[in-house]
């Protein structure tokens, strides 16, 4: 099985039915005992509750699928979980919206796609929203540059992690360790943490092998440390100040094409007339860019380096959208300009 598809292609398998099939009999069997051991101990009955829960939710994969929503799966290790996702959010929220009354502030600074805020509120049903971007108040202009390698493969290539690491282990002597690198894919990931391993001379952080809060911990105690991380560590995470002067990314942050829930949004916007790419993959992998991006400067003091490896940013007629929506950095052609720079 993959590591995620559809609710139908989950059910499709024999052996994976008659399996949900035997835990839901187990569940309901289990129910039936619990109930006669209701008020014995609070527990127990803490047990029964979440037990019930868990009869709702199975049920709601048994009831007919509505038109509004995406049945998908995910395997987690050993386990696995069962998703009911909305297939727009904007019904749901505006429903939301209308019981309160209240006003609404959305504010990030990564919402905007060249300036522009329309697939937020598009997304959201925001129809009359009162938009405003601001500049920020950090200096990229001095305090930080960006390069895009030349002779990096396109990252279909089997030959794509081992070129951007040889571009890259110069600057990580350079900055002396203190890089975050970050990868769209657990398999690029594991891979570069192997070539890694025995090329460089800083203490190397790689995301599970242990828990990210710890691995964090480390990273700023090191002083010169190399942090591999994938989806989680691309928003939500404050190095401030010396302990980071290097982000690296490994390829532009589309969504896999096998996910579930993009595929079925994909499929409704074409119904619709609309255009899946223009829509919805390029301007979430643009903000998704932008988060990944914005780990590298969080003070005014910040200084460092930008580093985006894959050439479509260059090469595609989309790149240009990605290039305007980051931001303001110093844009170099050559290695030997990040070497100096993160030198200084």
């Amino acid at each position: 099985m993959p590591e995620r598809g559809s609710w139908d292609e989950l059910v499709a398998h024999g052996a994976v039915r008659s399996a949900l099939q035997a835990l839901d009999h187990s569940i309901l069997a289990l129910a039936a005992a619990g109930a006669k051991l209701a008020g014995s101990a609070r527990g127990l009955d803490g047990c029964i509750e979440r037990l019930t829960e868990l009869q709702v939710r199975l049920d709601r994969f048994d009831a007919q699928q509505a038109g509004d929503e995406v049945r998908w799966f995910e395997r987690r290790g050993r386990g696995f979980a069962l998703h009911i996702t909305p297939l727009e959010v904007a019904g749901v929220f505006n429903d939301f919206r209308a019981m309160a009354d209240a006003a609404w502030v959305f504010t990030s600074a990564t919402l905007a796609v060249k300036e522009d805020f329309c697939h937020f509120t598009d997304l959201m049903g925001l129809d009359d929203a009162l938009t405003l971007q601001l500049d920020s108040p950090f200096n990229y202009q001095e305090h930080a540059l960006m390069w895009v390698p030349g002779g990096v493969p396109e990252p279909r290539d089997p030959d794509f992690v081992p070129a951007l690491l040889q571009q890259v282990i110069p600057l990580l002597k350079a900055s002396h360790g203190r890089a975050f690198l970050l990868f769209t894919s657990h398999r690029s990931l594991r891979k570069a943490a192997e070539l890694l391993a025995d090329k460089i001379e800083y203490p190397l952080f790689v995301q599970g092998t242990q828990p990210r809060s710890l691995l964090l911990e480390k990273f700023r105690a090191s002083g010169e440390g190399v942090l591999l991380g994938s989806a989680s560590f691309w928003e939500g995470v404050d190095v401030i100040g010396e302990a980071l002067s290097l982000v690296v990314i490994d390829k532009l942050p589309f969504a896999a094409p096998d996910d579930p829930v993009m595929e079925a949004r994909s499929n409704a916007l074409r119904r619709s007339g609309g255009n899946p790419f223009t829509q919805l993959y390029l301007p979430q992998a643009v903000i998704a860019l932008k988060q990944g991006a914005g780990r590298l400067i969080r003070d005014v003091n910040d200084r460092g380096a930008l580093v985006v490896c894959d050439p479509r940013i260059r090469t595609k007629f989309y790149g240009r959208v990605f290039l305007d929506s980051l931001p303001p950095m110093k844009q170099v052609e050559d290695r030997a300009e990040v070497e100096e720079f993160l030198n200084e």
